[in-house]
C-alpha cells in the first residue's frame, strides 16, 4: 500500500476493495487523475483508493499517470538529538529539493539541506521511506517523489534560511517542539517524524 497526498488527503494505492464509507474506490488502470484531484479538493471525501490486483505494479502504473519530479531531503539530527525544520509557505517542513541532472539522490538530499538551511558537515545515517504528493505548477499536475534520508551533523553554527526559496525560518526543534510543529505541517512530513 502506498499513500500519495493531494494536500493533506491521500490517494491510497491498494489491492483491496473495501466497502466505501468516507472514501471512494476506483480502478487504477481506468481512472483519470484530474477528476480525482478535483473530487478530493472540492468534496468531503477523506481519501480515494485506487485498486489494482498486482501489488508489484501499483506504484509503477500510478507514476505513469503524471510527470514525475524527483527530489531528495533530510531528517537531520544534531548532537542534542534535535531535528532540523524549515518554515515555508506558513508551514513547518523538512528541507528537500529537486534533483539536478546526473546527481545521485543522496547528493541531492545533502546539497538541498545545506542550501536551504546553511547546515554543513552532514552525513547520511540511513535511507527513510519515500513520500509522494501531487502538486500543480504552471497549470499542470505533477507527482513529487521525495527520497528521504536520516542524517546527522555536529554543526553548531548559525542557521541561514534560503529566502529565495521562500524559507523564512530554520530551527533545531526538540521532541516536544517537533510535535508542536507537526500540528502545522504536511501529512507526508508527519509520516517521517
Amino acid at each position: 500500500m502506498y499513500k500519495v497526498f493531494v494536500g493533506d488527503k491521500p490517494i491510497i494505492l491498494t489491492t483491496k476493495v473495501e466497502k466505501e464509507t468516507y472514501f471512494k474506490n476506483y480502478l487504477l488502470e481506468t481512472v483519470t487523475l484530474g477528476k480525482l484531484i478535483k473530487l478530493l479538493n472540492n468534496t468531503g471525501l477523506q481519501e480515494i483508493r485506487l485498486i489494482h490486483e498486482d501489488k508489484d505494479k501499483l506504484l509503477k502504473l500510478f507514476l505513469k499517470k503524471l510527470p514525475n519530479v524527483i527530489a531528495g531531503g533530510g531528517k537531520v539530527r544534531n548532537k542534542k538529538g534535535e531535528i532540523l525544520f524549515i518554515y515555508r509557505n506558513n508551514k513547518w517542513d523538512l528541507p528537500k529539493g529537486k534533483a539536478e541532472r546526473r546527481e545521485t539522490i543522496d547528493k541531492t538530499a545533502i546539497r538541498e539541506v545545506e542550501e536551504e538551511t546553511g547546515v554543513t558537515g552532514l552525513s547520511i545515517v540511513k535511507p527513510l521511506e519515500r513520500t509522494y504528493h501531487i502538486f500543480k505548477r504552471n497549470g499542470r499536475h505533477k507527482i513529487k517523489v521525495t527520497y528521504w534520508f536520516e542524517m546527522k551533523t555536529d554543526f553548531e553554527g548559525e542557521l541561514f534560511p534560503q529566502e529565495a526559496e521562500g524559507i523564512t525560518k530554520v530551527k533545531w526543534l526538540n521532541d516536544d517542539q517537533s510535535q508542536k510543529a507537526l500540528e502545522n505541517s504536511y501529512a507526508n512530513i508527519k509520516l517521517l517524524v
